[in-house]
Formats: C-alpha cells, structure tokens, sequence
C-alpha cells in the first residue's frame, strides 16, 4: 500500500531505503509504549546510520486532549522543534484525557522547550492546525488505521506493540 508522507518533519536521512510512517495518538498507551521501548531501537540501529527514516502522523482519537497535543507539535515545528515536543509529550504520557495535555499544561511544555511563547500560545489558542489534525487523522483511516499505534515500514502496515516484546514486530526493518 502506498502510504505518503505527511508534512511534518522527517526524522533522519530524506534518501533513506526504509521509510517508517507512525500513526499515533499521544494519549494512547500502547503508542508511550512504541515511544519507550521501540522508537530509541529504531532511531539508534535505523536512522542513526542512514537506513531508514521516520515520520509521525497524527491519528487523534481519543478526545480533545489528543487533539490540542497533536496541535501544540505541531506549533513547536513552526519553531523547529516538532521532534523535541513530541518526545516531551510521550514522557508526559498520564493516561486518556485525564488533564495533563491540557492548553496550560501544553503552554509550560512549550515554555521548558525554550519556545516562544507568545507565538507558540497564539497558535494554539487559534487552532492554527485544527484541521491539519483531523486531515492526518482522516487520511490514516483513509490507508487501513484503526488503532495506534499503526506503523508503516516501506508500505506494510504494523499494527500495536507487543507488550512482551516490542521490537518483536519491526525487527523486519
């Protein structure tokens, strides 16, 4: 299946043979558990050395707060700096909408990341990106997604993460 890229930034090599494509919601378990445990194999065995190279796409599902972080990555990227508030939110992971992806809290994030915050509140508060989120989103269920994580690798779609052994399911990268 041909699956594209989106328009967030590529993570490695633009002329890399592998090509990984993320769906993700950041609220989702078992995405902080891609995030945790396969995402740092990937990056150090993968995309380190030029093999492969990685995208998110969003695939918010699970409530407004899954929404707005998806969001507030994406006015980080109007700073540069999608891929360093991507990782900030997953270790900031505390469950489906239970309050720490709220606008305030995703304003401090912003602030620790050394953002500007004025333009990165703006661009939240205005839902500058509202639509670009729910494209993504409508787009992965347009190629199969159902769930997240779902991954893609070259095309062929990985769907979850195995708790016993999550690197289990890419180790065909």
């Amino acid at each position: 299946m041909k699956v594209e890229l989106g328009n967030l930034p590529i993570l490695g090599n633009d002329d890399a043979k592998i090509t990984i494509i993320e769906f993700a919601d950041y609220q989702c378990p078992y995405c902080e558990a891609f995030f945790s445990q396969v995402s740092p194999i990937i990056r150090n065995e993968y995309i380190k050395n030029g093999q492969a190279k990685m995208q998110f796409r969003d695939f918010a599902f699970l409530g407004p707060e899954s929404v707005w972080a998806a969001e507030a990555a994406r006015c980080a990227n109007d700073q540069g700096k999608f891929w360093q508030y991507h990782d900030l939110l997953f270790n900031r992971h505390n469950g489906e909408n239970q309050g720490a992806f709220s606008k305030e809290n995703l304003k401090k994030f912003a602030s620790e990341l050394g953002l500007n915050t004025t333009d990165f509140d703006s661009c939240l508060d205005t839902g500058k990106y509202t639509q670009a989120v729910k494209d993504d989103t409508d787009y992965g269920r347009s190629v199969g997604v159902s769930g997240t994580p779902a991954t893609f690798i070259n095309g062929e779609m990985v769907v979850g993460v195995d708790r016993n052994d999550p690197f289990a399911q890419f180790k065909v990268v």
